[in-house]
């Protein structure tokens, strides 16, 4: 029966319940709000001293300009560092991630297994970068080699993750009809599996590599090697002409990735 079949009474009351407000949510609401003034006092935030920022940042801004590329070989040197240090630790992440996403989809491995190599992948996932490269340079010392090992952690932490989440999407249908064959464990692998999720790990591999391209240029800041090393050695020598000439080459070089990865993509579909 419709509201407007019903009594008046009744129509009345059932409006009201259509339309009743939820005093649960608007009390939250209230308490968010009232948290997010209480953090911002906590923390010093407020309008005055974001508008001296914006003075202060204008100041320096204008000592950026124009960018200074006098020193154009040392940019290269720092530049190239950053892109082979980007590559090894994308293939070795890479080359790791696919058999732990493996082994780590519950849909293929049984839980013993899918469980702890879950657990790996989330402890590689839950300490950023920078903290891992901090860690690797005090274990093995300065150099692109901490870089790369700290990128390698990072890249098993994402891409394994998504290979695990993209195996656990896949039709069963062929993977059964494959053991039904009598195929062996890699045989199911090879011709059920990896057929159906192999232009998401190619998608997911160079998202991965435009993410370690940009990470590169931040773990030299800790002397992890790269073009992080040569901007944060820029700062302390005040020579902010020389730092735009840097960030100016970082953007030229994450925009000439995402094209080349933009093209990949592209001709696979």
């Amino acid at each position: 029966m419709s509201d407007s079949a019903l009594p008046a009474p009744q129509a009345e009351a059932s409006a009201r319940r259509a339309f009743a407000p939820d005093w649960g949510m608007r009390i939250l609401g209230i308490l968010l709000i009232a948290y997010l003034f209480y953090a911002a006092s906590q923390l010093d935030l407020g309008l005055g001293r974001f508008i001296t920022g914006l003075g202060e940042g204008g100041r320096f801004l204008a000592r950026m300009v124009p960018p200074n590329f006098e020193r154009w070989e040392l940019l290269l040197e720092g530049l190239l560092e950053s892109i082979q240090i980007a590559v090894l630790a994308t293939v070795v992440g890479i080359i790791l991630s696919l058999p732990l996403g493996l082994l780590a989809a519950r849909n293929l491995a049984p839980w013993w297994v899918s469980g702890p190599v879950r657990a790996f992948i989330a402890v590689c996932r839950s300490l950023h970068y920078v903290i891992v490269a901090i860690i690797f340079v005090k274990a093995i010392g300065f150099g692109a080699m901490a870089g790369v090992a700290a990128l390698v952690v990072a890249s098993i932490g994402f891409a394994a993750k998504l290979f695990a989440e993209a195996v656990e999407e896949i039709s069963m249908k062929p993977v059964e009809a494959v053991r039904a064959t009598g195929a062996s464990a890699m045989a199911v692998l090879i011709y059920a599996v990896l057929p159906q999720v192999a232009s998401r790990f190619v998608g997911f591999s160079l998202y991965q590599l435009d993410s370690n391209l940009r990470n590169s240029t931040l773990v030299g800041i800790v002397g992890a090697g790269g073009i992080g090393g040569t901007l944060f050695a820029a700062f302390k020598r005040f020579d902010y002409d020389f730092v735009s000439a840097i960030l100016l080459a970082i953007i030229a070089l994450i925009l000439l990735a995402e094209v080349i990865s933009g093209r990949i993509r592209a001709a696979m579909r």
